[in-house]
């Protein structure tokens, strides 16, 4: 006899009282903790309950039976089904209250140090439109309705190009118009897929592993350039070549237009030969007078104005003179060694992608910066007692780790070469806690700075700089 399935529980006019880790709605019923998405605190809903676990439940909302005085309308049509832009139900400033709570919360929880005041978080000028680099998936399974399925007639469109729905890893939701990188994006996009249906190319199946159009991303600069690269899963060079001719003439202005042949069983494309149609196989990206290259498999901030002013509060947290030695680990494409290096003696930078370090040796000798040198490998690798030895010891390091933060050698290593400052950039403040409290034996906290890179996410950066404890 099979064991009976338990009902999960059913709660009915709850109110959302807080914003917890990973942006998630918080409720509380009698001692239960409860966590939802897309409500905000002072929603009234009722919540089915989806898991159950020791400490928290997850629900989902079934039901508004009243909003909260701060809800904001949602400005985008696909809200609540392509997984972005999961705030945008909440004004801006409550956004950011919500972001610098964040940053508090975790540092003062996981980290259990001594904080300084926190500065207040710094919003983004613009909270649309504001990113460079957006990734779009090509399937022939398009994400449905609930009033398409409830018809239960034969689909006549089921492709799709846009985002997956976030959990159902095979179901694309087609984006007619996505708010967040600028024109001519939405165009290009919406274009490419017309195109496709008109002549009849077969978009990608995730399951079964066939199909001829498989991603496509656009970057843009502040600069006004463009970039577009189409990766398909086989070659076909009469229709590949008829649609990046389409392409090119419909865009003229675009700057590189890339495609790749990627017949893996995964999407990414850095370990893929990217070659050029057209164009260059690079942008330019310009800040504060400095130029930096962006290659097809390069990293850059995807907000590229409010990346200015995260990269301005590093510099000025390292406080340099011009006679200092600076490590500037997970360095990137070089971007902020480069942009410190006019400030200090010399710039070290290391980082794991072997490309990015190309494209940050490019980068100094495009702005004609002669004191910086790069570094690829495993920073854990990289960083031990013989490199320091020939590339000298740091009074300052610069640090802008993965999300998953820095590796507890490179953290020992740190403490072994005892810089004077410490400059911790972080995409996320609970590693980052996790970090500094491994530092705190030997580093102070002396401030703070959180700053807002992606709007109506969740997602907040956080500057930290930590000073030598005198013995």
């Amino acid at each position: 006899m099979g064991r009976r399935k338990r009902t999960k529980p059913f709660y009915e006019n709850v109110t959302i009282e807080d914003i917890g880790a990973e942006g998630k709605a918080v409720a509380r019923v009698g001692d239960v903790v409860v966590f939802t998405k897309l409500a905000i605190p002072g929603d009234v809903v009722d919540l089915q309950v989806t898991k159950k676990r020791k400490r928290y439940q997850e629900a989902i909302v079934k039901e508004f039976k009243s909003y909260s005085i701060d809800r904001a309308e949602a400005f985008c049509e696909h809200f609540g089904v392509c997984g972005g832009c999961k705030w945008q139900i909440l004004p801006y400033e409550k956004q950011l209250f919500y972001k610098q709570k964040q940053v508090q919360d975790q540092l003062s929880r996981i980290g259990k140090i001594e904080l300084p005041e926190i500065s207040p978080i710094l919003g983004s000028e613009k909270n649309t439109f504001y990113r460079n680099k957006m990734e779009f998936t090509f399937s022939n399974k398009r994400w449905l309705s609930f009033e398409e399925i409830e018809k239960d007639e034969d689909i006549k469109d089921p492709n799709a190009l846009g985002f997956h729905v976030p959990g159902l890893f095979d179901k694309v939701v087609n984006i007619n118009k996505c708010w967040l990188q600028d024109d001519p994006s939405n165009q290009i996009r919406n274009f490419i897929y017309e195109y496709a249906l008109n002549n009849n190319l077969s978009f990608f199946d995730i399951r079964e592993q066939k199909g001829f159009l498989r991603t496509l991303i656009i970057r843009t600069t502040s600069t006004g350039e463009l970039m577009v690269i189409l990766s398909m899963f086989y070659e076909d060079k009469m229709a590949r070549e008829q649609l990046l001719e389409a392409v090119k003439k419909e865009f003229p202005a675009i700057t590189s237009l890339m495609y790749v042949i990627n017949s893996k069983g995964n999407d990414t494309i850095t370990d893929q030969e990217i070659k050029v149609f057209a164009g260059r196989d690079y942008v330019l990206e310009e800040m504060e007078g400095l130029q930096f290259k962006i290659g097809p498999k390069s990293f850059y901030q995807t907000n590229s104005a409010q990346a200015y002013e995260l990269y301005k509060i590093a510099r000025d947290f390292a406080e340099l003179t011009g006679d200092e030695t600076v490590y500037d680990l997970y360095t990137g494409t070089g971007t902020i060694a480069n942009f410190v290096a006019q400030k200090a003696k010399k710039v070290v930078g290391i980082e794991y992608v072997p490309e990015a370090i190309e494209d940050a040796k490019i980068n100094s000798e495009l702005n004609k910066i002669e004191n910086t040198r790069f570094f690829a490998g495993d920073m854990k690798d990289v960083l031990n007692e013989a490199f320091i030895s020939t590339h000298g010891t740091p009074e300052v390091v610069i640090t802008d780790p993965p999300r998953a933060g820095m590796h507890n050698d490179v953290v020992d290593t740190i403490l072994k070469m005892e810089p004077q400052k410490i400059v911790y950039v972080s995409c996320n403040p609970a590693t980052q806690a996790r970090d500094l409290a491994l530092l705190d034996s030997l580093y102070q906290i002396e401030k703070i700075q959180p700053v807002d890179m992606f709007p109506h996410t969740h997602h907040v950066e956080n500057v930290v700089m930590l000073r030598k404890r005198l013995d």
